[in-house]
C-alpha cells in the first residue's frame, strides 16, 4: 500500500515554471512506477508523465514534451514534476500516481492516487 500526497500546485502567469511534488508513504515507494495526471475542467483525466522506479526509464506526452520534466527521489520518497513554459491550456487538477505493474508505455496499471493539485496558469 502506498498512500500519495500532492503539493506545489498555484497560480504562475503563462511562460513562468513551477514545481510540483508527491511524497509517498507506505509499504514501499522503491519499486513503484510513478506517474503523473491531470484533469482540466469538462476534460477527462489525461497521462501527463511517469518514471520507473529507478529513474532511468521515463515518458512525457506529446502536449508536455520539453517542457515538463519528471524525476524522483528514492531517499526522500518523493516524486517531482518541474513544469516549465506553462500555458494556460496546463491548467488542471495535477494527480500523482503509483503502480507495481505498469507496462512498457507507462500509461496504464497505476493502483495508488493522491488527490490532486491545483495548477492555474493564467494568459
Amino acid at each position: 500500500q502506498v498512500q500519495l500526497v500532492e503539493s506545489g500546485g498555484g497560480l504562475v502567469q503563462a511562460g513562468g515554471s513551477l514545481r510540483l511534488s508527491c511524497a509517498a508513504s507506505g509499504r514501499t515507494f522503491v519499486g513503484y512506477t510513478m506517474g503523473w495526471f491531470r484533469q482540466a475542467p469538462g476534460k477527462e483525466r489525461e497521462f501527463v508523465a511517469a518514471v520507473r522506479w529507478n529513474g532511468r526509464s521515463t515518458y512525457n506526452a506529446d502536449p508536455v514534451k520539453g517542457r515538463f520534466t519528471i524525476s524522483r527521489d528514492n531517499a526522500k520518497n518523493t516524486l517531482y514534476l518541474q513544469m516549465n513554459s506553462l500555458k494556460p491550456e496546463d491548467t488542471a487538477v495535477y494527480y500523482c500516481a503509483a503502480g507495481v505493474e505498469i507496462g512498457a508505455g507507462l500509461l496504464k496499471g497505476y493502483d495508488y492516487w493522491g488527490q490532486g493539485t491545483q495548477v492555474t496558469v493564467s494568459s
